[in-house]
Parts: C-alpha cells; structure tokens; sequence
C-alpha cells in the first residue's frame, strides 16, 4: 500500500511536519498554490528568554496578489544573516547546539536561492538528513492539475499510483472523503496530539515552534519526541 502526502512548504517547520513526511512513501510539495500572507510559508517561531519569537522571510508581495507559492520571490538579500544571528543568539547555550551549528550557519550564511520555495526545501531536506527520513520529495508542478480542491489532490494522488493519502487535520475543512473513496483513495488524517515535551530553555513549554528547537535541545534524541520514528 502506498501512502503519499500533499502539503505546501513550509519554513523550518515544526515537528509534526517532519513526522508527516516519515510516514508517508512520497511527499508532495503542494507549492504551485496561491502563496498566502501571515502563514508558515515564509516564518515560523523560536523561544526566546522574551517569549516566542516569530522569524519571517521577507517576500514581495505588493500587487501581486495571486502569485503562487513557487513564484514568490526573496525581497531582501540580508534575511539569512539576520536570522542566523538571531537563532545562535537565542539557541547558543542549548545543549547540542554546537553538534548542528556549522551545518546551520553554512545554510544561512550561503543562502543565495531567490525564490521562497527553494529555501524551504533546502532547509527541509537537511533537516531530513539529519532525522535520517529518506522519503522520495516532489513537487506539484510536475503533475496535472485540474479543478476543484479535492479533486486536485485525488489527481495526483492517482499520478502517483496512491493507495492512501494522509492528511493533516485541518483539510478536513473542505476534503470531500467520499469523493476520495470513490476514487479508491483511502483517507487517513495525522494526529498532532499528544506529543512529550521535552528540554526546552525559557519555560513555559511550547510544542508550535520550529524543528530547530528540538534538534538544538535533544540531539540524536530528538526523534524519541516525534510520533513517527516510534
């Protein structure tokens, strides 16, 4: 049985996106979607000793009002370095933080990609190196799109020869399941509950921010605080 997800790219994301891509054989890039503002495509959130954080990647957006995910483009060259600052500042005395800091501040400080999407794989994919998940990438463009939400997803669902499509829970919103099973696509839909804290410096705890946090607070162990690798 083949199990594939379809998700838009996200920034650094958090734990729960990494443990979606484990489970499934083939992960798609839902990235030829209508980029939208104040999301996780661009930014996502550190601990701070002040509280969260949110880290955002400057995007052009001014008039460009139905650009798509992989046709946003970087509208400031600096954004890595300032970001780089900001996680080492903030991440300097966790306790694995020197076993990912050269990996990291090789990916900031030589980030010259252009576009949104590329900078969201290339983080994506070295962090999937690190968890050792080996799951096969792709990206909707290389499929037909054709109308309709759920009908979109069944398509490349059957592109790719899916038995099961998983899902995250807030599809739930507008999948049409029967629709789906008509189609011999079985839905099965991720649990973000449930996750166990962990070390984590500047209590209160919060399970919402980026994958970066527990990497830099468990090391190795971080995959014993993910739902897939158990």
């Amino acid at each position: 049985m083949k199990r594939i997800a379809i998700l838009q790219s996200n920034y650094i994301p958090w734990k729960g996106y990494f443990d979606l891509i484990n489970m499934v054989d083939e992960f798609i890039f839902y990235d030829d979607m209508q980029y939208t503002k104040r999301d996780w495509r661009n930014r996502n959130k550190i601990k701070t000793l002040n509280g969260l954080a949110w880290l955002s990647i400057p995007v052009e957006v001014k008039g460009k009002f139905f650009q798509k995910i992989n046709e946003t483009k970087i509208s400031e060259k600096d954004w890595a370095k300032k970001h780089w600052q900001s996680i080492s500042h903030n991440y300097s005395k966790a306790k694995y933080f020197k076993d990912y800091k050269d990996i990291f501040e090789d990916l900031y400080l030589n980030c010259s990609e252009e576009y949104l999407s590329q900078i969201n794989y290339k983080f994506i994919t070295t962090i999937n190196k690190i968890l050792d998940i080996d799951t096969k990438l792709r990206w909707s463009s290389e499929f037909k799109l054709i109308d309709g939400q759920t009908e979109k997803l069944i398509g490349i669902c059957k592109e790719c020869d899916a038995d099961i499509y998983l899902s995250g829970p807030a599809a739930k919103d507008y999948f049409d399941e029967g629709l789906a099973e008509k189609e011999g696509i079985k839905m099965e839909w991720m649990d973000y509950s449930g996750y166990k804290e962990y070390t984590q410096l500047h209590p209160p705890f919060e399970h919402g921010v980026s994958i970066l946090d527990l990497l830099f607070n468990e090391g190795e162990n971080a995959k014993k605080f993910m739902k897939s690798f158990n």
